[in-house]
């Protein structure tokens, strides 16, 4: 099955223009063995072209990794934009959404990691284009999550906000670490409980 989904990797990648090769390149590699460990050089011997036509795209291997969660963020963005399409007028059934696009990428997470997670271990320099980017993509979302708590009609939409983030985010470490079984139902099931506790006029905070 291996050698199957190679081949046709190779066969689809081949047909990419060279920009798209690289960018396809350096996903696997930074996903499979981290920003720090690969070189722009095996990410053009992947790609299948040289470094000299990797630099005339990328002018950095930095910039290459800003490029790379730029897209990452925007699948994540995508997700809250189908959701919200899919539901216009029923911001719980976004929330779970949400959660439920979360929980089914875990089985994912357990093998490869977190892409954000991974980078920001990686990047400790809050200053880094990359870094800053992760971060703004974060906020936004948390943005989008209070404005749709407080669209369901919770009493503190922040702190509700900020509650199911670290669910969120908490789901993704523990099924990269494996210290959680069955992480994406419980994931699910916390979320809504959740909803349904900070609903209550007069539940604890």
């Amino acid at each position: 099955m291996a050698s199957v989904d190679r081949v046709s990797r190779q066969s689809r990648v081949a047909k990419l223009p060279p920009r798209e090769r690289i960018l396809d390149a350096a996903e696997e590699l930074f996903s499979r063995e981290g920003i720090k460990a690969v070189g722009v050089q095996a990410i053009a011997d992947r790609a299948e072209t040289t470094k000299m036509a990797l630099y005339r795209h990328f002018a950095t291997k930095d910039a290459l990794v800003e490029e790379w969660l730029r897209i990452v963020a925007a699948d994540y963005t995508a997700a809250f934009d189908r959701l919200e399409d899919a539901h216009p007028d029923e911001p719980r059934a976004q929330i779970l959404g949400l959660a439920r696009f979360i929980a089914d990428g875990l089985p994912g997470i357990s093998h490869r990691g977190c892409p954000f997670i991974n980078s920001v271990a990686e990047l400790p320099d809050r200053t880094h284009p990359a870094r800053r980017l992760i971060e703004a993509h974060k906020a936004g979302q948390v943005r989008r999550l209070t404005d749709l708590c407080a669209r369901v009609g919770l009493p503190d939409p922040g702190e509700a906000a900020a509650e199911i983030t670290f669910l969120l985010e908490g789901a993704q470490v523990s099924a990269q670490n494996g210290s959680i079984e069955h992480a994406s139902e419980r994931l699910m099931r916390i979320v809504e409980a959740v909803l349904d506790r900070r609903a209550i006029p007069g539940a604890a905070r």
